[in-house]
């Protein structure tokens, strides 16, 4: 069978593939701690729940419109106005399964072939395979732990070309859980106000776990809003992720092209969860404070055990709920006939021998690191860290 050069040329999602090797060794009898997913262990709280409940009694069960009902893109341009001090009118917001369908299709309605895509690393690892889907090209500025992976204006100026069409970043960050500060950013705006060409994807879908000062939206900077395309969604903050909500505030041409892109891929999403997404996102946001502040908890503990590891390198994220370790004191050592050569390799040693699930620096575009979520319960967190430190103290 044929297959189309597009598929046979993308990549599996590295965290997935980890959690789907992770419920194989499971499902053989081996007990593993996986901390390789990037999904909340707390339960979506009530009140949405609630609200879902009601949505099907209510028999909120046709079609929507594509880019969703209206009632929800006006609580949408609310949110944004209230936490983001962004302007997003209904009529520039589209709302899709997920922050990630979001993303893709945005790409997609943007870049002709060999288009460049400025992409700070680490990234998420669907952005890069996202770009190559869309036919673009990934133009990869390096960061390391030293800097907490953030880039600088002179690292932007430089990668700028005739070919940028996008520049592509999240703060907080997957995987490193890096926070851009406002003075940072408005650093950054200064260079892409010189480039009004350039369009800038601002993920933020972790907004509601940064342990930092308020978070700041790229968007809200003068002289950018005609630039910038705001990405979000329900599934980490809210602990939705079986929910598949997430939306965009973007320009109006830009919305309306994803509102024609979505139309021919999945019309809307569903109808039961856009009705939950309106009382999720007219509460509060004061109700994911605790699932935030217990983010933070597991954070300091995990900062703690891992500062225990010899020879590995880390630093304090801000945000999300990941950590991203230095590892390339490891490479070249070996456990019996077990060679270490990549993080690829380590990932895998430690699936394999501590039972601990995470996943490879590789996939996120920077080879000697590994990514270690921590959302899961502390009692695992514990003994995934034990675990961790006696098998890497066993390679010579």
């Amino acid at each position: 069978m044929q297959l189309s050069k597009k598929i046979q040329q993308l990549q599996e999602s590295a965290t997935l593939a980890m959690a789907r090797k992770s419920r194989e060794l499971q499902k053989k009898g081996n007990k593993i701690i996986n901390l390789s997913l990037g999904e909340p262990d707390f339960n979506t709280p009530n009140f949405i729940k609630n609200a879902a409940k009601k949505a099907i009694d209510n028999n909120f069960s046709k079609y929507t419109p594509v880019a969703g009902y209206h009632d929800l893109l006006e609580v949408i341009s609310m949110k944004f106005k209230r936490d983001n001090k962004l302007i997003y009118n209904p009529n520039q917001i589209i709302c899709s399964t997920g922050a990630k369908q979001s993303i893709a299709q945005l790409l997609m309605v943007l870049l002709n072939k060999n288009d460049e895509v400025i992409l700070p690393s680490p990234y998420w690892v669907s952005y890069s395979q996202m770009i190559q889907l869309a036919g673009g090209k990934a133009k990869v500025i390096k960061t390391n732990i030293k800097d907490n992976f953030k880039i600088t204006p002179d690292c932007l100026k430089k990668a700028i070309t005739k070919k940028t069409k996008a520049f592509l970043f999240s703060s907080p960050c997957n995987p490193t859980g890096s926070v851009y500060s406002k003075k940072e950013l408005i650093d950054l705006a200064s260079i892409f106000k010189k480039h009004k060409n350039i369009i800038i994807i601002s993920d933020e879908i972790y907004e509601h776990i940064n342990f930092a000062k308020h978070h700041f939206s790229i968007g809200r900077i003068d002289g950018l809003q005609n630039q910038v395309v705001t990405i979000n969604g329900l599934s980490k903050g809210y602990a939705m992720t079986g929910w598949r909500f997430g939306y965009l505030g973007a320009p109006k041409e830009i919305a309306q092209a994803c509102v024609k892109m979505q139309g021919q891929i999945t019309s809307a999403t569903c109808s039961i969860t856009q009705r939950a997404a309106i009382t999720a996102l007219k509460s509060d946001p004061s109700c994911t404070y605790d699932m935030r502040n217990k983010f933070k908890t597991r954070r300091d503990l995990m900062i703690q055990l891992l500062s225990e590891i010899q020879d590995i390198n880390i630093n304090t994220p801000e945000g999300a709920f990941y950590i991203f370790p230095d590892i390339s004191n490891y490479i070249g050592k070996k456990y019996n006939q077990y060679s270490i050569n990549s993080s690829d390799d380590l990932a895998m040693y430690l699936l394999e021998y501590a039972g601990v699930s995470t996943v490879s620096g590789t996939a996120f575009g920077a080879k000697n690191y590994i990514r270690i979520s921590y959302a899961a319960a502390e009692k695992e967190l514990i003994s995934a860290c034990k675990l961790i430190k006696k098998y890497l103290h066993q390679l010579k």
